[in-house]
C-alpha cells in the first residue's frame, strides 16, 4: 500500500487535478488502493491567513471569501458531472458559511488567537479534499473523504502541534482496517487535540500527515507529488544548471530541507526514517520522471556533496564581551530564553575563546530577540562585560550537504575558494561534527552569485559558466565573437566551459544580457540598444549584475579602459586584455594591477600584449615559476616589422610594403607605432617586468629605423608622403644587406637588466635569419637552456591569431 500526497500546485487548477486523477487511475489499474493526502489549493492558505489577520485588524473579508468560494465552485463545474454537482456545492457551501461565521467573530472581537487561526486554516484542506474526493468518485466509487482530525491526535500547541504517536497509530490502524477496500482522500496539515479542537502540524504539515499515515500502516512507500522533478542540487530558480538527484539518505534530505529546500518538510522524514519507509519526490506535471528517492540504503555516490541549499533574508545577532569567557551556563541562559519565547535559531557559531556568539534568526524575530537579551543580561551590559548587541540584516545562508563530505578532503577549501574568487564575503561559518553540512552566512545580495559559483565548483561534470564583458568591436573583438560562436560546443564538451557574453560596448553603444548575448545577432542587438557607450556606466552595470565567474575583456588600444582595471580587480573580476598600454605605462601601475589581482584572487591575463597568439608570456612565467633564471632574451616581437622586412626585397620599395602591411591589418592604426619601435618597446618592457626587472619605458634603448621627417609628420597621410621621399635611404639599407648576404632584422634584447631594440643585419648563422611572413620569434637563454636557447616562433600579427590568444586566456580563466 502506498501513500500519495499532492501539494497545493498539484490541486491548484483544473488541469493539475485532471493529471492527479490520471496518476490515481494508473495506481488503481495496477491493483493499488492508495491513501491520498491533499493540501489546500495553491494560494488558499495564504488567502485564509490574510483574511483572518485582516479581520483581526478590522478589515472586510467578504471579497476574498467570495473569490475563495468561486475558485472551488469553478473546479466542481469543470470536473464534476452536472447530476453530481449539487451534493458537492452543498457541502462546500456549509464549509464557507462556517468560515464566514468564524471570520465574523474575529472581526467582532478584533482578536485572532492561535486556536482560532488553526480552525480558519483547516478550511483550505477540508474544501480541497472534499472537492477532489467528490470528483474522484466518478472514477472510483469507493472514494471516501476523510478528515484527518478524526485520526491524528495532538497536544494543544496550536500552530505547531505535537502528535501523540501511540494514540494516532491506533486510530489510523483501526480506521484503515475498516476501510481498506476504499480509496481514502485525507486532509493534510490538520489534526485535533483530546477535546476535538482543530490543530495544525506546522509548515509542510501535509507532508507530515502523509508520513504519519505511512508509518502507522507500514506503507510500501510515501510519494510526495509536487511541482519540481524531485530534490535538486540547488534552487533551480537561481541556479539554472541545477539537476535532480536520483536518491538521498534521510540525513541528507533533512539537512537540505532544513536549509531552504522546500520540496519536503524535515519532520516529514522522522516517522518514515524510524520505519525505513522510502519517500519518493515526484512531479505532478511530469509524472513519467523518476524523481528522487529518500531511503536509508542509498548506493555509494562519487559526488563530494549532494546539494547546495540556501535561506534568503535572515538576520544575525552578535553577542560579545569578556563576561562570556569561561562563564558556565551563559549559553544555556541565552538559548533557553529564546526557546521559551519560541524564537527559532537557524544557525549558531561561537569563537573558540568564548568571547562571542553569533546566531541567525528570521528577520521578524530579530528585534524581539534583541529586546529579550537586553532584559536578561541587563546587569552584564551595564557593567560593560557585554558589548551592545548588534543586529545585521539582509543576509543569507548557503549550505553544502552530503554524507561523502566527511571522507572527502578539500571540500571546505573548494567552498571558500569558489566564494572568495567571486568576491563573496563570509560573515559566519558553522559545521556540525557529523560533517554532513557546512553552512556560511553571506550578504543576501550575493546569494544567487554564490549559489552558481559553488554549484560550478562542486559539480565538475557540468560546464562552468564564464560571464564575459567585452570592450571593443573592431577586428579583434569581432573575430573573437566568431571564434567563440564556432567553438562553443567544443568548449563545453572538451573543456567543460560555457562562455556567455553578458555585455558588449564599442565607442557608441553598449548592451547587456545576463543570460548571454547571442553571438549570431550581437551586432543587431548592439545597434538596437538605447544605452549610449559610457565606460563608467559599463563597469557599474557589470558590477551590479553580480554574476559569478566574471571576466572583463579589453579588446581596444585605448588608454581609457586601463583606468578602470584596478576597480574591476577590486570587484573580484578577472581581466583579459590585448591592450598593451596598461602593462607598459609606469612600473607603479604595472605593479598595482598585478598586486590587486593577486590580492583579490582573480586573473590578469595579457598573453596577446607581446606575441598575439604565441605562448610567450606563459612560457616566461613557467620558467620563472619553476625556479629557472633568465640570462638573456632576444626577440623579434613585431609581426608588422617582420612582414615588412621579409617582403622588402627585390624591386619592392619600402613605402609600398608598409602600405600593404597596413591593408592586411598587421599594423597599428598609425604604422609609426610599429616602425618607430614604440610598440616593440612596450613588448620588451612587459617581458622585462615579467622577468623581474622594475624598468620604465625610458630604460629601453630604441634605435629608430625611420628618418626624422617620417616621425614628425602630422598625419598618417603625411607620414606616407615622407616615407616615399626617403625611398633612397631604405633602398641603400636593402642593397647593403644583400651585398653581404644578410637580411635586415629589428631585434630586441634583454640582458643583465638592460633592454635595447636595434636594426641589425644578420647572416644565415643567426637563428632569426630564416624568419618568414609576419612571424615573431623569441629565444630564452636560461640556466637550463644555456647551450641551446628555448625558442618560440609563429605568427605575431593579425586579428585571427590575436583573437585566438584572447580566447586562450579566456579558457585559462575558466580552468
Amino acid at each position: 500500500m502506498k501513500i500519495l500526497k499532492f501539494g497545493g500546485t498539484s490541486v491548484g487548477s483544473v488541469q493539475s487535478i485532471q493529471t492527479l486523477l490520471n496518476i490515481l487511475k494508473e495506481e488503481v489499474k495496477n491493483g493499488e488502493k492508495p491513501i491520498v493526502v491533499l493540501s489546500a489549493m495553491s494560494g488558499v492558505t495564504n488567502l485564509l491567513i490574510s483574511m483572518a489577520e485582516g479581520a483581526a485588524d478590522g478589515r472586510d473579508f467578504t471579497e476574498n471569501l467570495a473569490e475563495l468560494e468561486k475558485r472551488h465552485f469553478d473546479v466542481v463545474k469543470s470536473l464534476l458531472s452536472v447530476q453530481n454537482q449539487n451534493p458537492a456545492f452543498t457541502r462546500l457551501k456549509i464549509y464557507f458559511n462556517q468560515l464566514e461565521e468564524l471570520l465574523q467573530g474575529i472581526l467582532t472581537l478584533r482578536e485572532l488567537t492561535p486556536k482560532t487561526r488553526d480552525q480558519v486554516l483547516s478550511f483550505g484542506e477540508r474544501c480541497s479534499t472534499l472537492m477532489i474526493s467528490k470528483i474522484a468518485a466518478q472514477y472510483f466509487p469507493e472514494a471516501l473523504n476523510v478528515d484527518a482530525a478524526d485520526l491524528i491526535k495532538t497536544d494543544s500547541s496550536f500552530g505547531q502541534a505535537k502528535v501523540d504517536m501511540n494514540l494516532t497509530d491506533l486510530l489510523i490502524g483501526a480506521f484503515y482496517r475498516e476501510n481498506k477496500d476504499k480509496v481514502l482522500f485525507v486532509t493534510g496539515f490538520i489534526a485535533a487535540n483530546e477535546a476535538g479542537q482543530v490543530t495544525t502540524l506546522g509548515r509542510g504539515g501535509s507532508d507530515y500527515t502523509a508520513a504519519i499515515l505511512g508509518a502507522a500502516l507500514n506503507a510500501q512507500e510515501i510519494q510526495i507529488w509536487t511541482d519540481v522533478n524531485g530534490m535538486m542540487t540547488a534552487d533551480p530558480r537561481m541556479v539554472k544548471k541545477a539537476f535532480s538527484l536520483p536518491e538521498l539518505t534521510y540525513t541528507e534530505a533533512m539537512e537540505l530541507s532544513y536549509f531552504g529546500a522546500k520540496v519536503i518538510y524535515p519532520p516529514t522524514m522522522i516517522p518514515a526514517f524510524l520505519k525505513k519507509i522510502p519517500i519518493v519526490i515526484k512531479n505532478t506535471f511530469e509524472p513519467e520522471f523518476e524523481g528522487t528517492v529518500i531511503r536509508h540504503d542509498c548506493q555509494p555516490s562519487n559526488l563530494p556533496i549532494k546539494g547546495i541549499s540556501s535561506i534568503n533574508n535572515i538576520s544575525i545577532l552578535n553577542l560579545e564581551g569578556s563576561g562570556m569567557v569561561g562563564k558556565s551556563g551563559f549559553s544555556g541562559r541565552l538559548f533557553s530564553l529564546l526557546a521559551r519565547e519560541q524564537i527559532n535559531i537557524i544557525l549558531i557559531t561561537q569563537s573558540s575563546s568564548e568571547h562571542s556568539i553569533t546566531f541567525a534568526v528570521q528577520p521578524y524575530d530579530a528585534d524581539k530577540a534583541k529586546q529579550l537579551i537586553e532584559q536578561e543580561f541587563e546587569l552584564e551590559l551595564l557593567a560593560n562585560k557585554l558589548e551592545p548587541l548588534v543586529i545585521e540584516q539582509n543576509l543569507a545562508i548557503i549550505a553544502i550537504v552530503g554524507e561523502n563530505m566527511k571522507q572527502t578532503p578539500g571540500v571546505s577549501g573548494k567552498l571558500f575558494h569558489a566564494l572568495g574568487r567571486n568576491g563573496v564575503n563570509v560573515r559566519a561559518i558553522a559545521q556540525g561534527s557529523s560533517e554532513y553540512n557546512i553552512s556560511v552566512i553571506i550578504s543576501g545580495n550575493d546569494l544567487a552569485k554564490a549559489l552558481n559559483a559553488v554549484h560550478d565548483g562542486f559539480f565538475v561534470e557540468l560546464t562552468k559558466t564564464l560571464h564575459a564583458f567585452c570592450l571593443g568591436t573592431g577586428n579583434i573583438g569581432q573575430t573573437l565573437f566568431k571564434q567563440l560562436n564556432a567553438h562553443s560546443a567544443y568548449l563545453q564538451e572538451h573543456n567543460g566551459i560555457q562562455v556567455k557574453i553578458a555585455g558588449i560596448s564599442n565607442t557608441r553603444k553598449m548592451t547587456f544580457n545576463a543570460d548571454g548575448i547571442s553571438l549570431d545577432s550581437w551586432k543587431d542587438d548592439l545597434e538596437a540598444s538605447n544605452e549610449a557607450a559610457d565606460l563608467k556606466a559599463f563597469v557599474a552595470k557589470m558590477k551590479s549584475m553580480n554574476l559569478p565567474n566574471c571576466v572583463f575583456i579589453d579588446n581596444t588600444a585605448s588608454p581609457k579602459p586601463v583606468e578602470v582595471y584596478e576597480e574591476v580587480f577590486k570587484s573580484n573580476i578577472s581581466v583579459i586584455t590585448c591592450n598593451k598600454i596598461g602593462n607598459s605605462a609606469s612600473y607603479e601601475q604595472y605593479k598595482t594591477f598585478h598586486d590587486t589581482a593577486h590580492r583579490h584572487g582573480v586573473d590578469f591575463f595579457y598573453e596577446t600584449n607581446v606575441g598575439a597568439g604565441l605562448p610567450i608570456i606563459r612560457t616566461l612565467k613557467d620558467l620563472m615559476n619553476s625556479g629557472d633564471r633568465i640570462a638573456k632574451i632576444e626577440a623579434i616581437l613585431s609581426g608588422t616589422i617582420s612582414f615588412i622586412f621579409n617582403n622588402f626585397k627585390g624591386d619592392a620599395n619600402f613605402h609600398d610594403v608598409v602600405k600593404e602591411a597596413q591593408e592586411k591589418g598587421y599594423t597599428e592604426p598609425d604604422p609609426r607605432d610599429d616602425l618607430s619601435g614604440k610598440d616593440f618597446m612596450r613588448k620588451i618592457l612587459i617581458l622585462a617586468r615579467d622577468a623581474g626587472y622594475a624598468m620604465e619605458a625610458e630604460d629601453v634603448f630604441i634605435e629608430s629605423m625611420l628618418p626624422k621627417a617620417c616621425l614628425e609628420a602630422q598625419t598618417v597621410e603625411d607620414f606616407y608622403a615622407a616615407l616615399k621621399t626617403e625611398d633612397a635611404h631604405f633602398g641603400n639599407l636593402k642593397a647593403k644587406a644583400a651585398a653581404e648576404n644578410k637580411v635586415l632584422r629589428y631585434i630586441g634584447k634583454l640582458e643583465d637588466g638592460k633592454a635595447a631594440i636595434t636594426l641589425q643585419m644578420v647572416d644565415e648563422s643567426h637563428p632569426f635569419f630564416t624568419l618568414s611572413g609576419s612571424d615573431n620569434i623569441i629565444s630564452f637563454t636560461t640556466d637550463r637552456y644555456k647551450e641551446r636557447p628555448l625558442v618560440v616562433k609563429g605568427p605575431g600579427a593579425g586579428a585571427e591569431v590575436t583573437a585566438a590568444g584572447v580566447f586562450a586566456d579566456l579558457i585559462n580563466v575558466g580552468a
